[in-house]
């Protein structure tokens, strides 16, 4: 599996991307990520996106995300088994396994930084299956915020629209994606209520015209408070010329080192928001089939 060609082809274009962007790129980091899941690459629906951020924290890095082919394998016992990322006694280290005994799991995704290594697993759930955030909310494991913020997701239509679930291992937070996201919550209005109501920044014009073009949502939530510490809104499209908002030098950067595996180019660009400000992420598709799962 370690060796296969795509494996191989895709830790080249990883390389070389991340030469581009003078960002220092290791084999002993990277290559066992990538051989611990190979066979995800060689499969006819492989989606595998890069993507940066214009956030201090994550200056100088370039991260992978790729979705696996849905099988019984457990990507955290594959991840612990590998080396990827340690054992741990915090809730996160049993909360996908208590959603998969709970929930009927479609696929996951992998995401890891060229320079951080292994950092997410993503469990994604069939379209006509998305889960209730208050349901989710009596997992044993799932932090207490999601239950404290209860009334925000009703109040703003999304509880029964859980379409992904992110753990950020080395963070410790969980990510909750919303599909299929009423349009009043992209308005302007909506919006600005949601980020005083949620004890985010004062959001810009640039990040208020993003929003308006949104087709999604996520919020990042913790074990350690019950607020919500960060809310992301994001926009697809195949031009970035087409957004309603002027790309980052950084950004710009990433677009032309970064190369695509043919077709439609495909892109997700992101604003979050958190109490101290905004900052902006884009994912470039390298690979990625029509109907797969947006979300960055």
């Amino acid at each position: 599996m370690s060796g296969t060609p795509e494996v191989a082809e895709l830790y080249s274009t990883i390389e070389e991307s991340a030469r581009q962007l003078d960002v220092p790129c290791s084999r002993d980091r990277v290559w066992p990520i990538l051989s611990a899941y190979g066979d995800a690459f060689a499969h006819a629906e492989a989606v595998v996106a890069f993507r940066v951020a214009t956030a201090l924290r994550h200056a100088g890095e370039l991260d992978c995300r790729f979705r696996t082919h849905p099988d019984d394998r457990d990507p955290y016992a594959s991840a612990l088994a590998r080396g990827l990322t340690p054992r741990t006694d915090h809730p996160i280290g049993t909360l996908l396994s208590e959603v998969h005994r709970r929930c009927p799991v479609e696929s996951h995704g992998i995401d890891f930084g060229v320079v951080g290594g292994f950092k997410k697993i993503y469990a994604a759930f069939a379209p006509d299956e998305l889960q209730a955030a208050t349901a989710l909310a009596g997992i044993p494991a799932m932090p207490r915020s999601l239950a404290a913020n209860a009334d925000f997701f009703t109040r703003h239509g999304l509880d029964d629209r859980v379409g992904v679930l992110g753990f950020d291992y080395p963070a410790r937070t969980v990510n909750v994606y919303f599909n299929d996201v009423p349009r009043e919550c992209f308005e302007p209005e909506t919006i600005r209520s949601t980020l005083r109501r949620t004890g985010m920044a004062e959001p810009s014009e640039q990040m208020l015209r993003l929003g308006a073009g949104a087709f999604g949502l996520y919020v990042t939530l913790g074990w350690d408070s019950p607020e919500i510490e960060r809310i992301c809104y994001a926009a697809a499209t195949t031009d970035l010329t087409t957004l309603p908002v002027p790309v980052e030098p950084e950004i710009e950067k990433f677009v032309k080192s970064v190369p695509y595996g043919g077709g439609d180019r495909k892109f997700v660009y992101g604003v979050a928001l958190t109490p101290k400000g905004e900052y902006y992420k884009l994912e470039s598709h390298y690979k990625w089939k029509p109907g797969a799962v947006n979300f960055i």
